[in-house]
Formats: structure tokens, C-alpha cells, sequence
């Protein structure tokens, strides 16, 4: 596989396309509002300017990979050369299903179609198509030139060989292949989202602080982030979304999101991409880590 496209030029999209293009692989990085990919690019190059100064990388490499990019705002053009094309859209089940079946209408059949869910069936992803024995999982963690790790998720009809060619292009882009099984929210966010669900729910009902709850988790517990700053990082409603699949999927109501949870993300307290969430974003603050007013 030499050609591979991305379908999402947000974070994780940009991301997935910046690994990808720096191993040396020609991308197509396609999204269909051009100034979402002027974003995406030029984060790449930020990114790369960080690699560059940390002394990673050389000036040679990140003209490569710039080279390497290509952006698209029409997908059949952008996916009619791909080997494998990996979708980093929203968490949300109805666009996924739209897209993978417009995917498989225009890749070539050949192609391998993956996604970057992080809870959704591929299963069910796989069944929007003609090819489902060709529709693989492949979950990034963010910041994706950073997290080693990839989440390679078979549905019930993926083949060995698209399993096996996904786990070894995962390795050629410097990436840990983990396997797991089709279940709602596979291994990661089975786990996480529950563990950040049940933080929200300990601020909820006063057991302690922000701060406090964070601070008990970092130092108690060794994680490099507490839970309501991870959760502010990957946006309050992407984790709702995620505990809805899994109360959908497993039929548990243990996995019910927190009414503070639903109450934020009505309100449209997204976290960093809103600029507050249980912690403020906005002017910087991000430095200095101060808890949203609300909380105080």
C-alpha cells in the first residue's frame, strides 16, 4: 500500500495524515470545507517545526512530508488512487454509515476501508457496504505523532488479510497494532469513558473538587492527566456520545452518561474546543490550568 487517503481534517484527521506522510506514504487529505484544511495544514507544519527544533526531525524530512500531502475537497478525487483510506469524521453513527457507503461506491474494490471510532461497530460500519470483509477498525489515540498506540478493531465478516495488512502498515508508521474485538467501545474507551463518566459524576454529587479529583488521579494513581482534564481534551460531547454507544451497545444503564455531562454539552460547554469545560481555555489559560468559575 503506497496511496492512502483521509476522510476528516480535524484533530485526529490531521494527525493520521501527518504520520502517514511522514513515513513516506502519498496522502490525500480530504475534507470538504477548504478552510478546515488551511487549519489542518498548518498544523502539521506547526507540528513539524516542534519535531524540527526538538532536533527529531531534519529540514529535509518535513519538506518531504509536506510533499507528501495533498488536499482534497471532493472525496471521489481524492480516494480514486488510495490503497487505504481511513475516516477521522465525527463520532456519529449516521454520518460514519453515509460515508462508508459512498466510500464504497467510489474506491477502487480492492481498497481497504477503515475508521478511527473510537465506539461504533465496525460491523455495522462494514454492513453500509459491499465490501465488509475489506471494513477494519483503526483507532488512533491523540495527539496521533505522539501515542504510539493503534487499536485495530476486526468486524464480524474482516477478512485475515485486511487485519494483517492494517497491523503491518500500523507498524511501517512507527505505530503498537493492538487488537481487540468488535464491542462497544472496543478496549480503550470501554474502559476510559466509564472512569471519566464516574468523575463527572463524583463533582456532580460534591465528593470533591476539580482540582481535587484530578490531583487524587494523577499522584494516587500515576496518570499523566486527571480525568476532567482528559475529558475536557477530547470535548464533552465526543464522551457522552461515546457512553450513549455503550449503554446502547452493552444495554447497561451503568453506562448512562452524567446529567452533568448531558447538561454541559446542551449548553454547549464542550471543553478545550468550546474554550471551558471543568476547566477554562480561553486566553491561554491552558498553561496555568484554572477551573472553569462554575466549579469554584
Amino acid at each position: 500500500m503506497k496511496n492512502i487517503s483521509v476522510i476528516g481534517s480535524g484533530t485526529m484527521g490531521n494527525g493520521i495524515a501527518h504520520v502517514f506522510a511522514q513515513s513516506g506514504f502519498k496522502v490525500s487529505l480530504i475534507d470538504i470545507n477548504v478552510s478546515a484544511l488551511d487549519r489542518a495544514m498548518a498544523t502539521i507544519t506547526k507540528n513539524l517545526d516542534r519535531l524540527i527544533s526538538k532536533e527529531k526531525i531534519s529540514e529535509e524530512t518535513k519538506a518531504n512530508t509536506i510533499n507528501n500531502l495533498t488536499t482534497f475537497t471532493e472525496v471521489e478525487e481524492g480516494i480514486k488512487n488510495a490503497d487505504l483510506i481511513v475516516e477521522a469524521a465525527t463520532e456519529n453513527v449516521d454520518l460514519k454509515l453515509k460515508i462508508f457507503k459512498q466510500l464504497d461506491e467510489l474506491a477502487k474494490p480492492e481498497a481497504i476501508l477503515a475508521s478511527n471510532t473510537s465506539s461504533i461497530s465496525i460491523t455495522k460500519i462494514g454492513a453500509a457496504t459491499k465490501r465488509p470483509e475489506k471494513v477494519i477498525g483503526m483507532h488512533f489515540m491523540n495527539p496521533v505523532p505522539v501515542m504510539k498506540l493503534v487499536e485495530v478493531i476486526k468486524g464480524y465478516l474482516t477478512d485475515d488479510e485486511t487485519t494483517n495488512a492494517v497491523i503491518e502498515i500500523a507498524k511501517q508508521i512507527g505505530k503498537v497494532p493492538v487488537p481487540a474485538n468488535d464491542y462497544a467501545g472496543f478496549v480503550a474507551n470501554r474502559i476510559l469513558m466509564p472512569m471519566i463518566n464516574e468523575a463527572i459524576i463524583s463533582l456532580q454529587n460534591g465528593v470533591a473538587g476539580v482540582e481535587e479529583i484530578d490531583t487524587i488521579m494523577k499522584l494516587g494513581m500515576a496518570h499523566p492527566m486527571g480525568p476532567l482534564q482528559l475529558a475536557d481534551f477530547i470535548g464533552l460531547d465526543v464522551c457522552m456520545s461515546i457512553m450513549n454507544v455503550l449503554q446502547e451497545g452493552l444495554g447497561d444503564t451503568k453506562y448512562a452518561p452524567s446529567p452533568l455531562l448531558v447538561n454541559m454539552v446542551q449548553a454547549g460547554i464542550l471543553g478545550v474546543k468550546s474554550g471551558e469545560g471543568f476547566y477554562d481555555w480561553e486566553k491561554g489559560n491552558n498553561k496555568s490550568l484554572v477551573v472553569s468559575k462554575r466549579f469554584l
